[in-house]
């Protein structure tokens, strides 16, 4: 195994809350060092870091000349890059991979002292690919969020009434910030957060991530996309629903009965050693029979508008949006992965339609994570 350095704090790193899952605000090192695994950080975090079962060793600042660095007069971030780099050399690291969010002035600084760092991407997305126990729960419980949220958005959908220039509910207009209020209270209530989501609707609902707003009419798509992060774990989940108040559009109601058998064939299909690019091609076809484009009939450099035009899925985990991708992209799902299957077909300046369902990749299937309806009614 090559050694490994790692320099970020566990709020914003998925690669350093994978290896050690406690939420650290502070940029601090991570090194792996033949096999055996070393955290170098402030003595605040210290008993922190001890009290987890199989983390990394802890190691104060002071180990590695801090308070000598202080003691110079030099600015706190000036200390902080030579008691790493004086770390780094202390445990023997002389080459090491590094995520592409490297800090380059540390890697620069280690370079000029012989310490050879390489960014690497694919091979800290592959160490965060089969979910740990522990993120398994904290999808699973995030995912109990999304359809908590769901739930709020639906009862107000359910209450709405129509005055003739929008929907009411108890004698207030019915928006997309509204919605997102209720939401987000489910959230709260379930340990989870979300910096946003999407609530759109009409011909916001055709454009990707248009994260809604305004109000809500009568007889229009209503996409509903929530992605909420479990606090405890960092993990999030991924769903979307869409829904119509009143009469639907003959047009949307054959988006979404489209989307929904393009959905269940993908879920037939997805099992470890798929390659996602597959199911992918599934439902492409599917929906080349319906007469809608996608990414695969397109022309070389045509950006599409309309049908089907982004990919069938992604991995979900610590970021919302990681590997394995179901699209044109290349590799094989494995045993573990968490992936979304997202079919969906628009029209600009009309409308659109999308299901979201989330995923567990097993060996000879699909376990999904999604335990909701999928009526195109409230």
């Amino acid at each position: 195994m090559p050694d490994v350095l790692i320099y970020a704090d566990t709020i914003r790193s998925p690669e350093l809350r994978h290896e050690l899952p406690l939420a650290i605000p502070d940029p601090f090192l991570y090194v792996e060092r033949e096999g055996e695994r070393h955290v170098v950080l402030t003595s605040f975090e210290i008993d922190r870091v001890r009290e987890i079962a199989g983390a990394p060793e802890a190691h104060a600042y002071e180990e590695f000349g801090y308070d000598d660095l202080i003691a110079q007069g030099l600015p706190r971030d000036e200390v902080l890059l030579e008691v790493t780099v004086n770390a780094v050399r202390a445990l023997g690291v002389t080459e090491a991979l590094v995520p592409w969010t490297f800090p380059a002035k540390f890697a620069d600084r280690l370079r000029e002292v012989g310490v050879q760092v390489t960014p690497e991407l694919d091979f800290f997305q592959d160490r965060r690919r089969v979910k740990s126990g522990a993120e398994l729960a904290g999808i699973r419980r995030a995912q109990r969020a999304a359809e908590a949220g769901m739930d709020a958005a639906r009862a107000l959908l359910r209450r709405a009434e129509p005055n003739g220039s929008g929907l009411v509910v108890d004698g207030e207009p019915l928006t997309s910030e509204r919605i997102k209020v209720a939401i987000l209270e489910a959230f709260t209530a379930r340990g989870t957060v979300a910096d946003e989501f999407i609530v759109s609707r009409g011909p916001q609902s055709a454009v990707g991530h248009d994260m809604g707003s305004g109000p809500i009419m009568a007889g229009e798509s209503i996409v509903i996309d929530l992605w909420p992060r479990d606090v405890e774990t960092a993990c999030y989940a991924d769903m979307t629903r869409t829904y119509v108040v009143g009469e639907p559009p003959e047009e949307i109601v054959r988006y979404h009965a489209l989307c929904k058998e393009a959905l269940d064939r993908s879920l037939a299909a997805i099992r470890a050693g798929v390659p996602g690019a597959d199911v992918f091609t599934l439902v492409c076809e599917l929906f080349h029979e319906a007469g809608q484009p996608t990414q695969l009939s397109k022309a070389p450099g045509e950006v599409l508008a309309d049908g089907f035009y982004h990919g069938l899925g992604h991995g979900v985990g610590l970021e919302v949006h990681e590997a394995p991708s179901l699209g044109r992209a290349p590799g094989a799902m494995v045993a573990g992965d968490v992936v979304t299957v997202e079919p969906g077909l628009y029209r600009q300046g009309f409308g659109g339609v999308r299901l979201e369902d989330l995923v567990l990749v097993t060996e000879d299937g699909a376990e999904n994570l999604t335990e909701y309806p999928y009526d195109l009614s409230p």
